[in-house]
């Protein structure tokens, strides 16, 4: 998580977000992915062509090297962190479940007290109070609060910023070609008066 990293914060040995508390971890390891149509094993070395037929690998070939002690699985988490809405093929809107949003609040607000303990100092505080704002807080069915309202929308402004760099490249050209265009407009009305001037000179008198 890139928040925590930047605090240089160390998730405690309960918190479920840690990655060592994933019984996968091994198994995602060990995914190799070489390009966008080619993944590899890497306990048997065989590819598949999706990420999808990779993991039914695992569950049918390396089930053995699962952490069962743990038993807990991050994907567990994701109605608290919105998974959904960072998922390539997104579920239709459907209307807010308030029950839900109330369990998924209390998970979340537990993650937070778990992960980042107020009382474990002030990287631990800000990032208690951080986690709380970008996903506990808008497991509600007001609509008040929205997810990650802070850097949720940097895609958007990446997409702004290459469209201004591009108009600002595409500029120059497009008024460069108007520029020549008009320039020869004006060397072809120069010999049509040329050619026009000889015609008369060459009429008899």
């Amino acid at each position: 998580m890139p928040f925590v990293e930047k605090e240089k914060y160390e998730l405690p040995s309960k918190c479920r977000l840690r990655p060592e508390n994933d019984m996968f971890r091994e198994q995602e390891q060990h995914k190799i992915h070489f390009d966008v149509n080619e993944w590899r094993c890497g306990f048997c070395k065989k590819s598949f062509r999706a990420e999808k037929f990779i993991d039914q690998h695992f569950a049918n070939r390396h089930s053995n090297l699962l952490d069962n002690s743990q038993g807990r699985c991050l994907a567990d988490l994701c109605g608290a962190l919105h998974c959904d809405l960072t998922m390539e093929f997104k579920k239709p809107k459907s209307k807010c479940n308030a029950a839900a949003a109330a369990r998924n609040r209390h998970l979340c607000e537990s993650l937070a007290d778990s992960c980042f303990p107020v009382n474990q100092g002030h990287s631990a505080s800000r990032l208690h109070e951080f986690f709380l704002r970008q996903f506990c807080d808008a497991h509600t069915c007001n609509g008040a609060s929205k997810p990650f309202p802070k850097g949720g929308r940097k895609q958007t402004n990446r997409f702004y910023l290459a469209l201004c760099i591009l108009t600002m490249l595409l500029l120059p050209v497009f008024y460069l070609i108007v520029f020549l265009h008009q320039r020869e407009m004006k060397k072809g009305d120069q010999v049509f008066k040329r050619i026009g001037k000889t015609v008369h000179k060459k009429k008899p008198s």
